[in-house]
């Protein structure tokens, strides 16, 4: 196992840490991460978003967040959202959600390090690390400075896309950290009349794809424009995604912790 050298901030209590990656962008990642967190929150867990998409931030959006992070002497404190998730984002530390970060590598890096070891987290059961697509600066540093359990691929139909998942799961592989699963997004339109199933992207080959790497498909998640209206109301929470259940509970299989109160 690659060596962790990053100590978090002593008043966080983190018991796993999952990274959700791609290999490129425009998949949808952070809805899924979001759809992820909210199911997980939804069973009792207490759950943490770190959004490590620095130069794309998005998640505080989705969960209706726009007021800027404080700090006490402990260290900075995530918002919440309406439904208890924990967020930590750069647009919670600029003044503007709107102004871009204009970073070169290093400096984003080291932002990354800084929600891990800066953040005062409190007691999480789940932190989701939402990272910027690639095999780049950051997904690397969150591999070899944070105590990654596992991880969750997230990808589309296309050809194309599924040759660079392998990517991601290599370098997984590489830093020893367990491939939880695949999760398909955008595969399929459903036709609001006749129910038809219409494949926007070109038929799927994530089941070829997953085989190839012996790991599981956990969910293949439908265009919906209910998804986008939630996300863009910044109330994604509020979705019941029964599309992502069988990625909730393998999380649970395979990085078990018990919902509060047990």
């Amino acid at each position: 196992m690659t060596e962790k050298n990053e100590e978090r901030n002593p008043y966080s209590s983190i018991r796993k840490v999952i990274g959700v990656v791609s290999g490129k962008g425009g998949v949808g990642k952070s809805s899924v991460t979001s759809f992820l967190a909210s199911a997980l929150t939804k069973k009792g867990y207490r759950v943490g978003i770190l959004d490590a998409d620095i130069t794309g931030p998005s998640i505080p959006k989705m969960f209706g967040i726009h007021t800027q992070a404080t700090s006490n002497e402990q260290g900075l404190l995530p918002q919440v959202a309406l439904d208890g998730t924990k967020v930590m984002s750069i647009n919670l530390l600029t003044e503007n959600e709107e102004t871009p970060v204009i970073w070169r590598g290093p400096v984003v890096a080291r932002a990354v390090k800084q929600f891990w070891t800066d953040v005062v987290w409190g007691e999480l059961d789940y932190l989701l690390v939402d990272m910027p697509p690639g095999t780049g600066d950051v997904p690397l540093t969150v591999f070899q400075s944070l105590p990654v359990d596992g991880v969750l691929i997230v990808t589309s139909p296309q050809e194309l896309v599924q040759l660079i998942v392998k990517k991601a799961y290599h370098m997984a592989e590489t830093m020893q950290i367990p491939v939880l699963g695949i999760i398909e997004n955008y595969s399929y339109l459903e036709c609001p009349d006749c129910g038809k199933r219409i494949s926007v992207f070109g038929e799927s080959r994530v089941e070829d794809t997953a085989a190839q790497l012996g790991i599981s498909v956990l969910g293949r998640l439908p265009l919906n424009q209910n998804y986008a209206a939630a996300a863009d109301a910044g109330r994604i929470y509020e979705v019941e995604n029964e599309y992502i259940a069988t990625a909730v509970e393998t999380v649970e299989r395979a990085l078990p912790c018990a919902p509060r109160g047990e």
